[in-house]
């Protein structure tokens, strides 16, 4: 099974549409290949944390623009450092941590070039399971006994990185 594959979903389009219109490639972040162009749609989750800093995961959201047509539509996930607005994680680590400032000054740098940006949403919530940070091993870590004695998958919104709490952050930009 390829990995375009494992994305088709019957309930969506039919296989035909979907072989049309879906191909799988990979490609350096670090260097879009320039026939990439003129799509509706560009995704990357939870990618870019692992670019090498934080300004490298920043320019790839702004060089994957050049993968859209005017008015394609880009989505982009990372990690977000929500609790400490000091202190980060960036440059040469497995995974940097983007904070507040970074999206809002991306924002308004590809605001200034002319694209939309999707109102930032920095609400990490306020109920119980919110405020749980989970801490490692993660269960992707597990060994053996740990699978047997907690079989149930476990579920957590935050986890910790490195001593900083982080969850999920998403980006959206339509391509002006």
């Amino acid at each position: 099974m390829s990995h375009a594959d494992t994305s088709y979903k019957a309930n969506l389009l039919s296989r035909e549409q979907f072989d049309r219109q879906v191909v799988f490639r990979s490609a350096d972040m670090n260097n879009i290949p320039a026939d990439l162009r003129d799509y509706d749609f560009c995704w990357s989750i939870c990618a870019l944390e692992h670019l090498g800093s934080i300004k490298l995961g920043s320019d790839f959201i702004e060089n994957s623009l050049a993968t859209l047509r005017s008015g394609g539509t880009a989505v982009h996930t990372t990690n977000f450092n929500f609790l400490n607005d000091q202190h980060t994680i960036d440059n040469n680590w497995p995974t940097v941590l983007f904070q507040r400032k970074h999206f809002e000054d991306l924002a308004e740098r590809l605001q200034n070039q002319g694209h939309t940006v999707a109102r930032l949403n920095f609400n990490v919530g306020r109920k119980p399971l919110d405020r749980f940070i989970d801490v490692p091993p993660y269960p992707h870590n597990w060994c053996k006994w740990q699978r047997d004695m907690w079989q149930e998958s476990v579920v957590h919104l935050k986890l910790s990185v490195d001593g900083f709490a982080c969850t999920c952050f998403g980006l959206i930009v339509q391509k002006g």
